[in-house]
């Protein structure tokens, strides 16, 4: 069972709220520690399952700033799906295998998009909802940072 990033979302506004400085979660073999330090809060995952993916996020104030201003632009029905981590962006699960979306390909919620690996653990991005995927906007293998975008999408 892995976490979901709307959870960790979830997780990260409940330090933010609370005024908690520091935040451990341990469920199923996974686990999770917020840790706030000033301004800037990290969220850290660890897992002992090598083949379980767990999802994280560590929002900067400017980055995300920046990704509200790219959505803005966009047509309604258009919204960028950013990384939610600093990581390397991989399109398939392995170097043979078909990447898990093509431009123009319509996804379903919970339907991997990709896989983005930081500190050795791999981390599956999914589609939040039902969409077409207009373009992919990071080369595979490439190193992304938080809050870049990896594909923008048209709402269905």
């Amino acid at each position: 069972m892995s976490i979901k990033i709307n959870e960790i979302k979830e997780l990260i506004e409940l330090v933010e709220k609370t005024g908690l400085t520091e935040l451990r979660l341990e469920t199923s073999g996974t686990k999770v520690v917020i840790k706030k330090e000033g301004p800037v809060m990290a969220a850290l995952t660890a897992t002992p399952v090598p083949v379980q993916t767990v999802e994280s996020q560590q929002p900067p104030a400017t980055a995300e700033a920046t990704s509200a201003q790219e959505e803005k632009k966009l047509p309604e029905n258009q919204v960028t799906i950013n990384s939610p981590m600093v990581g390397t962006f991989y399109r398939a699960p392995s170097p043979e295998a078909e990447a898990f979306v093509q431009e123009g390909q319509i996804v379903e919620p919970g339907q991997e998009l990709c896989i983005i690996e930081a500190m050795k653990l791999m981390n599956t991005i999914e589609s939040d909802f039902r969409g077409r995927v207009l373009k992919i906007m990071v080369e595979n293998a490439q190193p992304v940072e938080y809050g870049q975008p990896l594909f923008l999408m048209e709402k269905l």
